[in-house]
Parts: C-alpha cells; structure tokens; sequence
C-alpha cells in the first residue's frame, strides 16, 4: 500500500526555466575553454611530447573525476526533492553526506595516485616525452582531487536548489583562476606542464573554500551547521542505502556513456589519421553544443525533482513540457548555427586540407546530432531530478548495445557515414527507452495527499 503524502502546489512559468538554465549554460560552456587554453599554452612552447602528455593527462582525470560525477547529480536531485518537500534544512544531510564522501575519494585517489599514473601509463603506452609529461602533470594535479569533488558536491546542492546564479559564479570563478595562473606559471614564471596542472590546483581549493563558506553561512555559521544534524542522522542505514544505490547506478551510467564514446573514438582511428582528426573536430562540436543543451537539462533537473518532492504531478507535467519546448528550440537554432558556420569553425581549429575536407563531408550528418541527441539531455535530467536511477542506468546501458550493434552492421557498409548514422542509433535508442520507462514510472512518482 502506498504512504500518503502531503502536497506542496507550486506553477512553473517559462522563466522558471530559464532562471536555471541560462546561468547553467554559461556556466558549462567555460569548461571547454580551460582545456582549450591548457592546451594553447603547452602547444606554443613547441614541444610535441609536452602537448601529448597534457592531453593524455587531462583525459585521465576526465575519466577519473567522472566516475564520481554522482556527487553532482545525485546530490541535485536529491536536493530538489528536499526542497519541494518543503525540508526546513534544504536538503542539509544530503550535502554533507556528499561532501565527506568525495573528501573520503579525493583522499583515496591521492593515495592511490602511484598506481592509477602506472595503469594509465601501461594502457596509454605514450611515448618516452610524452610519458614524462604525464606524470609530471599527473602528479601535481592529483592534489586538486579531494577539492574537485567537493565542488561537484557544492554544484549539486546549489542547483538543485534552483540557486543557479551562485553556481555560476562558482564555476567561472574556477575556471578564470585556472585560466589566468596557467599562462602565468606556463609562460611568466616557465613551469612547463607542471604549471598548468598547479594552476587547476590553487582554482579547484580556491573554489570550494569559496563554495563551503557560502554553505556554511546559509545556515548561519558552522556551529548551526554542526547543530542542524542529530546525532546518527548522517549513518542513518535507509539515507545511506539509497545514497550509495544512487551512486553505484550513475557511476554504471558515466561508464557505459564513456563506453560508448571510446567505441566511436577508436573506430575513428582504425580509419585512419583523416578520419580520426575529423572525427574529433566534429565531436568536439558536438560538446559543445551539449553545453548549451545541459543548461535546459538541469533546469529540469531541478523543476521536476521539485515537484517530486512537492508530490505535485502539475508541476511536473509543466515542467516536462516546457523543457522539451525549449530543448528543441535550443536545438534546432544550435544545428542551423553549427551547419552553416561549419566551414569557418573547421577551418579554424585545422590548417590540413585532407582533414577540412573530410569533415566537410560528414558535417550535415554531424550536425543533425543536435536534434537526435536533444531528447536524451533532457530526459536526462528528468531522471536525475526524479532519481530514478535505475532507470537512467538500464536505459544508458541497453542504448549502448544498440549503439554496438548499429555500427558493427553500418560501418562495414557505409564507413565513417555508418559510424556517425550509429551514433544517432545510440541517441534516439536512448531517448526512446526513457520515454518509455518514464511513462510507465510516472503515474507512480506521486501519491494520494495525506
């Protein structure tokens, strides 16, 4: 027999929207940018082994820190729950689970930085310049772990309660930090890779001292904080069940994503130094497309864990349509504007004629991404907002067989043209398997007023 609930009515507007998801979208769409300017400022000192280290080092903490991005997410939409729940304390257990968590991972990963860099560099297998470059990178920028996952920890209860301006600002902060003391200790003070990797450091701690005191004084000072939680709330057996569930499903889910795009990545090269290079350049389009597009997602994110929370399917339902609303909006004036600048932006990020060419030829199949990839984004956030988790795992990992077997029939067939037709497979597969399991879990999500 289901619990009755006591409901909370609230209306979401179309401004309710946009109030999360323009300052989210500014937000996201400065992460590219430290990678870009990392990567400028190695790349001029000439030395293609230092480049070659720094790339291979920043995907390694990519793959690092995403197997616990649930800190983020599943803290959002556990948050937006509390928040429509009408929680007096916002949601303060669950932050500070997650925050004494990722402290407890950044810690580990610190200690166990020897052989995660020995892993790495045995599956990697760059060469002896490249090699050097990598731990020197390595090793320096591990120490930003313990405050890297803090903030995502900080991000998740920020947006999950709606304060999407202070995000923001907490993001561009880090990311003009690492920006500005990466050209300083790179090119002013001559550090080389380990500059770029201390300048992550000094903006990934300067960002959660920030965020914690923010925190911190929302509730009127760590003393308040310490006093807000009874004593066994935070080992409270339940809250930790669901807590760490949640986080077992989203870290299945970023595999079986990277998963999918390591797949793509490695049958690009197997065609070949041309197609792999256009292959990236394209991909990298699509990032940044899907920037934009996580904007829209954690505003549904928020608007529809809220009224979850609120046990208020109105609110849901407006929520859910106006994020699509303004998902295909996004979309369909992303893809035009990707389509039509392709020509200048290919030109730009390649001077190999070979490499113009070919991208050139699969731009209109590329670019077309947008709209198929548009309905997974958003449904994404919906998951997460609801935290269905097993959903989003299920569904994430059932997509990706049909990714696997649409390109194992499509590329001999038609090559690199078959490559990307199983990427839209990949997206539409997903998108159509969380309508359908959304549908069906829907009516389920909200119950009878007590």
């Amino acid at each position: 027999m289901t619990t009755s609930r006591p409901q909370h009515p609230f209306n979401v507007h179309h401004a309710d929207v946009w109030k999360i998801a323009l300052p989210a979208s500014i937000a996201f769409i400065t992460e590219p940018m430290v990678g870009l300017v990392d990567i400028t400022v190695i790349g001029r000192l000439g030395d293609a082994g230092l480049l070659g280290g720094l790339v291979l080092g920043a995907l390694l903490f990519d793959v690092l820190f995403s197997l616990a991005y649930f800190l983020r997410i599943g803290t959002a939409g556990l948050t937006a729950q509390a928040i429509g729940a009408r929680d007096p304390r916002d949601g303060l257990l669950h932050i500070t689970r997650a925050i004494i968590l990722g402290t407890g991972i950044g810690v580990a990963m610190i200690a166990l930085s020897w052989p995660i860099l020995w892993l790495a560099t045995t599956l990697l297998a760059p060469e002896a310049g490249a090699s050097a470059a990598l731990a020197d990178y390595f090793n320096y920028r591990i120490w930003s772990a313990p405050f890297a996952l803090i903030n995502y920890a900080l991000l998740g209860w920020f947006y999950g309660r709606a304060s999407a301006k202070t995000g923001m600002m907490l993001q561009l902060l880090l990311h003009g930090i690492d920006i500005v003391l990466s050209i300083w200790f790179v090119h002013g003070l001559g550090w080389g890779v380990p500059g770029a990797a201390i300048g992550t450091v000094i903006a990934q701690a300067v960002a959660a001292a920030l965020g914690l005191a923010l925190f911190i004084r929302h509730y009127g000072g760590l003393g308040n904080v310490l006093g807000k939680i009874a004593p066994g709330e935070l080992m409270d057996t339940h809250a930790l069940q669901r807590m760490f569930g949640l986080s077992r499903d989203l870290m299945i889910r970023s595999a079986a994503l990277m998963g999918a795009y390591a797949w793509f990545a490695a049958q690009g090269s197997r065609m070949g130094e041309v197609a792999l290079s256009a292959n990236a350049i394209l991909l990298n389009l699509l990032m940044v497309v899907g920037f934009f597009l996580d904007g829209i997602a954690q505003a549904a994110e928020q608007l529809t864990g809220k009224a979850v929370g609120a046990n208020w399917r109105p609110a849901f339902d407006r929520a859910y349509g106006l994020s699509f609303l303004w998902g295909l909006a996004i979309a369909v004036g992303l893809r035009l504007a990707w389509y039509f600048s392709g020509p200048w932006v290919i030109g730009l990020m390649t001077t190999n004629a070979e490499v113009q060419a070919y991208a050139m030829d699969h731009l209109l199949i590329a670019a077309l991404c947008t709209i198929t990839f548009m309905p997974a984004f958003v449904y994404d956030g919906i998951l997460i907002g609801t935290t269905l988790n097993t959903t989003m795992r299920n569904g994430m990992v059932a997509s990706l067989f049909v990714f696997l077997a649409a390109a194992l029939i499509l590329q001999p067939a038609f090559g690199n043209w078959g490559l990307w037709g199983a990427l839209h497979c990949w997206f539409i597969a997903r998108g159509a398997i969380y309508w359908w399991a959304l549908e069906r879990r829907r009516a389920g999500l909200f119950t009878a007023a007590a």
